[in-house]
């Protein structure tokens, strides 16, 4: 199946199938439920371009992820010099960049989204605190959003009223995505330095981040109800993609969902530890999209 989708998205080149397999394999290491979402419910045209899209943004904040501030900020400049170049020279010596550069010339619009990425790692590589919701939101908007549009604009529709939802929908939905993140890696960002919640909201709640307490769990509910606003709205998705998108789209919605219910299980608990969406829970979500993708299209 994995060649077909190579052979649909046009990728006959023997060097560059090695390499967008390779960025296959490392898609399915790091992020094993959006791997298995793509393959079982996205067309297999768009698989390996999201494969391609996936693996950079992926590379690219390991890279800019270790050392100190100023080591990040160099590990940014260095990086950003090597995308550069592979752009300007339609190739590269790392798999990874071959792959963006070809991704980029069936859809063009994966360009834009990684020179924005790219700028907004500038904050991501900076920043300790986040001050208060419009902080927040501006941390969205330069680094949050331009990431997951890397791969969300492949499935962009192209009558501009409707892409304009769309962008609008994956804004809500990267932004409940976002406080997710920084809910469920509180206790390991609290130990690094820094706190993605907003600090005048922890300051209202009198919330200690270091340990449980009822205070905290007031200020996680209140993230969770922010989040799961955003993240109802973020359901226009589904009324203005392709139908054969719908499915990936329903999916990945449904698992924020899944994330929503076990932070808001794990309440203050989010201070000595991690939470997530249990796997039993992600896999029947999708078998069940699966299962109505395949009824679709008999």
């Amino acid at each position: 199946m994995w060649k077909r989708a190579l052979d649909r998205a046009g990728i006959k080149e023997p060097r560059l199938r090695r390499d967008y397999t390779e960025q296959r394999h490392a898609v399915r290491k790091f992020a094993t439920a959006e791997y298995a979402a793509a393959r079982l419910l996205l067309p297999a045209a768009l698989v390996p371009h999201v494969m391609a899209a996936v693996a950079f943004m992926h590379d690219t904040d390991d890279r800019i992820d270790r050392g100190t501030p100023d080591e990040r900020a160099a590990a940014l400049t260095q990086w950003g010099g090597l995308v550069h170049k592979a752009f300007a020279e339609g190739d590269s010596g790392l798999p990874v960049l071959r792959c963006l550069v070809r991704t980029a010339e069936r859809h063009p619009d994966v360009r834009g989204y990684v020179e924005e990425f790219l700028q907004g790692c500038e904050r991501e590589v900076t920043w300790r605190t986040i001050a208060d919701e419009d902080e927040l939101e501006q941390y969205v908007r330069e680094y949050s959003l331009p990431a997951l549009m890397l791969t969300a604009c492949l499935l962009a529709p192209v009558d501009a009223g409707a892409r304009t939802v769309f962008t609008g929908g994956c804004h809500q939905l990267i932004r409940a995505m976002q406080r997710f993140d920084f809910l469920e890696d509180l206790s390991e960002d609290v130990r690094a330095g820094r706190s993605g919640v907003p600090a005048d909201a922890v300051a209202r709640h009198g919330a200690d981040l270091t340990r449980p307490g009822a205070a905290l769990g007031r200020l996680v509910a209140e993230q969770a109800d922010l989040a799961g606003t955003d993240l109802i709205a973020a359901a226009c998705l589904t009324d203005v993609v392709e139908p054969s998108y719908r499915p990936f789209i329903q999916a990945l919605i449904g698992v924020q969902r899944l994330r929503l219910d076990a932070v808001r299980r794990a309440g203050a608990s989010v201070a000595t530890r991690s939470s997530g969406p249990p796997a039993p829970a992600a896999a029947v979500l999708l078998l069940r999209q699966t299962a109505a993708r395949a009824r679709r299209t008999r």
